[in-house]
């Protein structure tokens, strides 16, 4: 393991982030608010301490990354990232605490929205922009979006790629590393551009539709609101991002075949198949346990649960009701669903729908070993053999993440939080959602949880953005060893 060029790598990483800056001084300059000199400030830090890395390690000979380092430098470079993008709430005096201004950025760059934000209307619009941005950067990744610049500095991609992209086995798209990141963050921005023009033609301002698209795309969830999306009480506006989280939750990369005319592309996939209909079954279920009882008419029942449904499935995290109000049952099936996930390749959180369509077909698999003995079937996915060490990936993956789960639910209850809030929180954590149920439902926020459960949250939304091995493998002895 070469610290000096993992710290070289990460330096450029920081240096990146501090540059994006830039889009919320703009904003600041055009409103005048406060947050100008906190951006600004945060700006030169970042870049001078990611500066000051790169020349500390800079070697001339081309370095040549391996698959060990490659998971070091998106660990450490994610979390370097969520400290730099603390600075602005800190030097702002958003937030009371250290702590809270780390929680509310990893949050932001992991895309969970689990927010400690206690008034957002009365926060600077760049600081706003900024905490929405961090959710848009994250979305597609912090370190997929530095591909396009870590060619000049002499590093290769495809290791960072494979550490970093969501899901079992990453899509690579085009031959160079460089290309695929490009692809794939075409497709991204052709889709959020889209998405705000809609929402400005629901009467949007453009400010709140960019915040409002970061958030949906990235399957973030911050909003400009404290009443999330419900603020705007809008049915077009409600369709609109229901559609778009779905979108978000799909694989980036059957997008881009739609777009270069594979629309049939969809239907050919598993997982699309799978995720599709799950959706479809659980807003159903939904809007028939509501109906009558919290809505009035069945266009509402459908619009509200298709609304949160999709929004937990995704692990966006965007709210147009409290849905602690509803049922029991209802309540229950968006507590499975925070397991659940998006698709892989997408910019959603959770176990992945791919990982449980496998996990489902492998239950399947057995129970026709039992009745059959002597047949030999294998595990398929879309017409191909799934090769037995990516079977055993995904149930070492389950395993971690559910023993993460208990160990962290664990440790919020020791802290004195009732058994509900801390096994929500956790779940919408370590799932990348948002906002879960009990003290830290849809209508509350994390603010009111003490310290130290706000790190043990925190180390949650890491593990579960770069899905857990990422992280865990650095505790490993022989990781560091030659």
């Amino acid at each position: 393991m070469r610290f000096a060029y993992c710290l070289y790598v990460i330096g450029a990483l920081v240096v990146s982030v501090g540059l994006t800056m830039l889009f919320p001084i703009g904003w600041a300059l055009y409103y005048r608010d406060s947050g100008l000199w906190p951006l600004v400030h945060s700006m030169l830090i970042s870049v001078c301490v990611g500066l000051l890395l790169i020349l500390a390690f800079r070697r001339k000979d081309k370095q040549i990354m391996n698959h060990r380092e490659g998971m070091a430098i998106v660990a450490l470079g994610w979390l370097g990232a969520g400290l730099a993008g603390a600075l602005p709430f800190l030097l702002a005096d958003v937030f009371p605490t250290w702590t809270d201004c780390v929680f509310e950025s990893i949050s932001g760059f992991t895309t969970t929205g689990s927010s400690v934000m206690t008034d957002i209307e009365s926060t600077p619009r760049s600081i706003l922009m900024w905490r929405s941005l961090t959710h848009w950067l994250g979305g597609m990744g912090i370190i997929v979006m530095s591909l396009a610049i870590l060619p000049f500095l002499g590093v290769g991609g495809m290791q960072l790629y494979k550490a970093e992209v969501p899901g079992p086995v990453p899509d690579k798209l085009k031959p160079r590393i460089k290309d695929t990141a490009t692809v794939l963050w075409k497709v991204y921005v052709a889709i959020s551009v889209v998405q705000c023009i809609l929402l400005m033609f629901g009467g949007m301002t453009l400010f709140d539709a960019i915040c409002h698209t970061f958030g949906t795309m990235a399957t973030g969830g911050f909003s400009t609101k404290n009443l999330s999306v419900g603020h705007y009480d809008s049915a077009y506006i409600q369709w609109v991002i229901t559609i778009f989280m779905f979108i978000a939750g799909a694989n980036f990369s059957l997008h881009y075949r739609a777009l270069i005319g594979d629309v049939k592309c969809f239907w050919k996939d598993s997982e699309f198949k799978f995720y599709a209909v799950a959706t479809v079954i659980f807003t159903v279920l939904i809007a028939l346990f509501i109906y009558g009882r919290n809505y009035d008419t069945w266009t509402e029942s459908f619009r509200h649960a298709a609304f949160q449904v999709v929004s937990i499935c995704t692990t966006t995290g965007f709210a147009t009701a409290d849905y602690e109000l509803w049922l029991p049952f209802p309540q229950a099936l968006l507590l499975f669903l925070m397991f659940l996930g998006g698709c892989a390749g997408s910019t959603g959180g959770g176990i992945k729908c791919m990982r449980v369509l496998l996990l489902l077909k492998q239950a399947y698999h057995e129970l026709f070993r039992l009745v059959h003995p002597r047949a030999v079937k294998h595990i398929k996915l879309g017409g191909r053999i799934v090769p037995a060490e990516v079977m055993s990936g995904i149930w070492g993956f389950f395993i971690l993440y559910v023993g993460l789960f208990v160990i962290s639910s664990f440790l919020l209850t020791a802290l004195g939080i009732d058994v509900l809030t801390a096994f929500a929180a956790v779940a919408a954590c370590i799932g990348n959602i948002g906002p879960g149920l009990g003290t830290v439902g849809p209508a509350e926020n994390f603010a009111h949880l003490p310290l130290a459960a706000k790190w043990v949250l925190t180390w949650c939304m890491l593990l579960g953005r770069l899905e857990i091995y990422t992280v865990f493998i650095l505790f490993v002895p022989e990781f560091w060893r030659k």
